[in-house]
């Protein structure tokens, strides 16, 4: 009934999206808990979804899916790119290819007479499970490895190298895969008597099926270029894909070479519009989380006693497989070292594609005896790959250096910051640019101070540059202040401190200014930082997010500071790279203006800094009010006689985070003033600082004014 279609969807989905978010937090792939939900839902779990919903209610969205992978591998498979490792690419793609398809076929063949003794198998049987294994082995996974290489930010010749091996893998895989069945149905009787009119009859349907995706891609390509709106081009992409899909099923052609087909078409057309990929992008993720849970639901407990171990053997030997042909290929084709080394290890992870093709082996009748077997050992090894796979991949583009974030050996890495300067790295990732500028001049006669909170080595640098920036602007004095409870240890208080104010006086010095220091002993460290910024007539008070405490912990000092400081409170948000040359202020009303003033003033009159005043309207706002709101900013900045450049910018959205996220990665700070409510009302209306803070990968200066009041 379709109530109960409905009912099946809605429990995939949100028992797949439930456990992806559980595996994330063991830093497991999010494929792993799509799997995972299946199993618990399917036939071996709670069996609220039945075979026959599996096979015959949603299977449609397993060929969605399937349409959608290929359709992505042919994004990958752009001759431009592939053209400069061609070499490397060519020669490793088929040497590992075909590594990974020996060792598995061999290795199979011999192991499942041992695991399968008392099921009536015969030789021909073996060799069809072989031969069937063999093909899948040889795919990988596209976005694990893709997922790794941007969370690191991979740069190199290993990295390029793996991207194209990655893909032109796939399509090896998918190509060899139907000479595979081909050669099955050949052992089975169904092969016409001749195994060489099999194979010749398999490469031509290779051939058929990328030339349908070829006029298919050429066909969505010359209607999609042409439209402006993401909507139409969803739907005429997606009703076009799945049409040739199932015309290529229709003519017992190969649905996954033509979705790749298309893919490649479209992305080596001269104009190259990949608009449709962006947009698939977005649809894609409910239909694959219903493509990996219907994959688990295909998992039988019952079976895992003997495919289980089976699985591991597949995973093992298709590593050693892909390994052995990378040292081999990466020889033949002078690769660099690093190629050679860790290529290999890189190329572990295994999800869609295999999954693909295993669905494939199910709808085709003649292989049916095979199926249960081949998706619980494809499945088992498919799990471990994916739990192993992106490690392997992250630790291997790391040791060739080449990722910025590491280096190999333990080595601080170096690379450009704003300016070119060398990163400096701090503990837990606070990365912090050179001061390279102009020292700057203290007063003469300094009043009062702009105090900050030492707590950590890892945040005390950042810091005291911050607060020494603010300092110059006031006439006053940095003062590092550290807040000990009253039964803390003498001794040991003292060493941490010394080793805290030495980092931050260093810090202080590059910038031309001593540091003023301060150990405070009170219950709590809000009492103890509103104490001495009375005492010391502080100007700013700057708090840096600890790294040992909760985010909800800081909230509550920084709420009971704001709300009682004689001074304007700044909270450093640390993330990437501490450096202020160009400074975003993203704005959603003028009256933030005059909190931010004083930050904006301070930071303007060092250096070479430049500002962008972004001001955010909703999406429907008229012309002429753009228009007002850029002027109003213009006569602010001309009111306050900024000494820096100043761009004033007017956006126009429907969601303002990704507007000021995109904005941002153009930017190396932001500054932002804080939400006006506090506790349960904030609770309700949310801050949008937070919320930026939270989904941006930038430093950002959030401002409190004094008391929580807003200026007019």
């Amino acid at each position: 009934m379709h109530h109960d279609v409905t009912l099946f969807l809605a429990a995939l989905l949100g028992v797949g999206f439930l456990f992806a978010k559980l595996v994330q937090l063991v830093r497991l792939p999010s494929v792993t808990g799509y799997i995972l939900a299946g199993l618990l839902l399917g036939p071996s779990g709670l069996h609220l979804v039945t075979m026959e919903a599996i096979g015959s209610r949603l299977g449609h969205f397993t060929q969605i899916a399937l349409m959608l992978i290929s359709f992505g591998i042919g994004e990958h498979l752009e001759v431009g790119k592939l053209r400069h490792h061609a070499r490397s690419v060519g020669w490793i793609g088929l040497a590992e290819s075909f590594g990974a398809f020996c060792a598995v076929a061999l290795g199979v063949a011999l192991v499942a007479r041992v695991a399968l003794p008392g099921d009536g198998w015969g030789a021909r049987d073996f060799l069809a499970l072989a031969l069937l294994l063999g093909a899948i082995a040889v795919a990988t996974a596209p976005a694990s490895t893709l997922h790794v290489t941007r969370e690191i930010k991979a740069a190199g010749p290993l990295t390029a190298t793996l991207l194209s091996v990655v893909a032109v893998d796939n399509g090896l895989a998918i190509m060899l895969f139907g000479v595979a069945v081909a050669a099955v149905h050949h052992l089975l009787g169904d092969g016409g008597g001749n195994l060489l009119i099999a194979v010749m009859a398999s490469f031509l349907e290779i051939v058929l099926s990328l030339l349908m995706g070829v006029a298919t891609g050429l066909l969505i390509d010359g209607i999609v270029r042409r439209l402006r709106h993401h909507g139409e081009m969803l739907t005429v992409g997606l009703a076009l894909l799945l049409l040739c899909g199932e015309v290529a099923r229709l003519f017992e052609l190969s649905p996954l070479l033509a979705g790749m087909g298309a893919g490649f078409t479209i992305v080596n057309r001269d104009y190259r519009d990949v608009r449709l990929f962006r947009v698939l992008n977005a649809f894609e993720t409910p239909i694959y989380v219903l493509f990996f849970t219907l994959a688990g639901a295909h998992l039988e407990l019952s079976a895992l006693a003997v495919a289980g171990w089976l699985g591991a053997v597949y995973f093992v030997l298709r590593v050693l497989g892909k390994m052995a042909g990378v040292a081999v290929g990466a020889r033949l084709a002078g690769s660099p070292p690093a190629v050679r080394r860790y290529l290999g290890l890189s190329l572990v992870p295994q999800a869609g594609v295999a999954i693909g093709l295993i669905i494939l082996v199910g709808s085709d009748v003649a292989l049916g005896p095979y199926s249960s077997l081949l998706t619980q050992v494809v499945l088992a090894g498919v799990v471990l790959a994916e739990l192993l796979g992106p490690f392997c991949t992250k630790q291997a583009l790391e040791r060739a250096g080449e990722s910025p974030l590491f280096a190999p050996d333990g080595a601080a890495p170096s690379g450009p910051g704003g300016n070119g300067e060398p990163h400096l790295f701090d503990a837990d990732g606070i990365r912090l640019v050179p001061w390279t500028w102009e020292q700057l001049r203290p007063s003469p006669d300094p009043r009062g101070v702009v105090l900050f909170g030492a707590s950590h080595h890892a945040t005390i640098g950042s810091l005291a540059r911050m607060s020494t920036l603010f300092a110059h602007h006031y006439h006053s004095r940095p003062l590092a202040v550290r807040i000990v409870a009253p039964e803390r240890d003498e001794e040991s208080a003292h060493r941490d401190e010394r080793k805290l104010f030495a980092r931050a006086r260093h810090e202080a010095r590059s910038l031309g200014y001593e540091l003023a220091t301060s150990v405070v002993r009170a219950d709590t460290v809000a009492e103890g930082l509103l104490a001495v910024a009375r005492q010391s007539e502080a100007a700013t008070i700057v708090l840096g997010h600890p790294v040992k405490m909760t985010p909800q912990a800081f909230q509550r000092v920084v709420d009971v500071v704001a709300a009682q400081a004689p001074c304007p409170v700044v909270v450093v948000r640390f993330a990437g790279v501490l450096h202020t040359e160009r400074i975003l202020v993203p704005l959603v009303e003028m009256a933030s203006l005059a909190v931010l003033r004083p930050v904006l003033l301070a930071l303007a009159a060092v250096g070479r800094h430049r500002l962008t005043l972004l001001r955010i309207l909703p999406a429907e706002t008229p012309v002429a009010q753009r228009n007002e709101a850029r002027q109003a900013l213009l006569d602010w900045v001309a009111a306050a006689r900024l000494t820096c450049t100043v761009q004033c910018q007017v956006v126009t959205t429907e969601a303002r985070v990704p507007a000021i996220v995109k904005m941002a990665s153009f930017h190396d700070l932001l500054v932002m003033a804080a939400p006006r409510a506090i506790g349960l009302p904030r609770l309700f209306l949310g801050s949008l600082a937070e919320d930026v803070a939270l989904r941006c990968a930038k430093p950002l200066l959030i401002v409190h004014n004094p008391n929580g009041e807003q200026d007019a």
